[in-house]
């Protein structure tokens, strides 16, 4: 953060772009390529720019507080993932003429809070959705500070009483194993998941091993990795090491699968014929990889709209109870799949 509130100006410097672009991006005008509007939003959300309202809005929301991670250094805005639910969050609240306040949590490396941002203590939003994973602690722990509408993006709080929305990550990742084993595999490995890790990646697990029973295939391969690039290598050698039979790989995100084809050049293994790989998201780098990787797509600007939606719905409706959003993923087949012959 700046320690003087950032200008329009600044943000169409961090963007590499000209005022007026970012001027006709953050308020919704002109034709700007998609490129150059996540480009724009990354630059406000990083230097947390506020978006200005053109008029107040219905139901007492005037200004939405927008809070990520910050760990390890890097920013929750920087994450390729996270960039387009922002952009999401950033077109519905254009669309009902509210503010967007962004803010990062920095977290220590067991994840807890080292500080609370000040638009929180300050009561400068009228509500606040967090985005991405945190300790159920830290989310309860935010509840409690604040007095008004809270609702969680790609993040989980059972029993906290917050609206959400999420990905279906179990029926998504059952879907994927599935087009492994219509494809003619039953040897099938998983990737990039840790019994401790994120929520959402626990479902996945999940949804691999009931895909698995399903078409009654008793044997699974699961090698727990982190759920980065080199996790995926470093867990997919580990898993072709010990169980060399394996003809494909459920990664469970599409940076863990890049992770898997650094293994399989090492190994010397061509994807997809001596190894198939199917990944989860739809990030930007999974059309460019060669080949390129057959993906579970995730809206991610969805999941950011919606839970604008939660969040106003909320304000105007105050004592109505909880929801969570469950948004369905869709199979993006490429050419990181190989049929095996019958």
């Amino acid at each position: 953060m700046h320690s003087e509130k950032p200008t329009l100006r600044d943000v169409a410097a961090r963007a590499g772009v000209s005022l007026g672009t970012a001027s006709n991006v953050l308020n919704n005008r002109g034709n700007v390529s998609d490129d150059t509007r996540q480009r724009v939003i990354r630059a406000a959300a990083s230097l947390g720019y506020l978006l200005q309202p053109r008029s107040s809005s219905k139901g007492g929301l005037t200004v939405i507080g927008v809070i990520g991670k910050l760990t390890d250094g890097e920013p929750m805005n920087l994450n390729v993932f996270y960039s387009y639910v922002l952009a999401g969050i950033e077109r519905e609240c254009q669309q009902h003429q509210l503010s967007v306040m962004f803010a990062n949590i920095e977290v220590d490396h067991i994840n807890r809070p080292m500080r609370l941002p000040p638009m929180l203590l300050d009561r400068q939003v009228d509500g606040v959705l967090i985005v991405g994973a945190f300790l159920e602690s830290t989310i309860h722990l935010i509840g409690s500070r604040v007095d008004f509408p809270v609702a969680l993006v790609d993040g989980y709080a059972p029993g906290s009483g917050f609206d959400s929305v999420v990905t279906d990550n179990l029926n998504g990742a059952f879907a994927a194993v599935e087009y492994l084993i219509r494809a003619g595999h039953t040897r099938i490995g998983l990737v990039g998941c840790e019994m401790d890790g994120y929520p959402s990646v626990r479902e996945r697990r999940k949804g691999y091993l009931r895909a698995l029973k399903h078409h009654k295939i008793d044997q699974d391969y699961i090698e727990e990795s982190p759920l980065t690039r080199q996790g995926g290598c470093e867990g997919t050698l580990a898993l072709l090491k010990r169980s060399p039979e394996i003809t494909a790989i459920f990664a469970c995100n599409d940076e863990v699968a890049q992770g898997v084809y650094d293994a399989a050049e090492q190994l010397g293994r061509t994807i997809p014929q001596e190894l198939s790989v199917i990944g989860f998201d739809d990030i930007d780098h999974s059309r460019a990889l060669a080949p390129a990787l057959t993906t579970m797509r995730v809206d991610k600007m969805l999941l950011g709209m919606l839970a604008v939606r939660h969040l106003k719905d909320r304000a105007e409706n105050p004592a109505r109870p909880a929801l969570s959003t469950s948004v369905s993923t869709v199979l993006i087949p490429r050419d990181s799949v190989f049929r095996l012959p019958r």
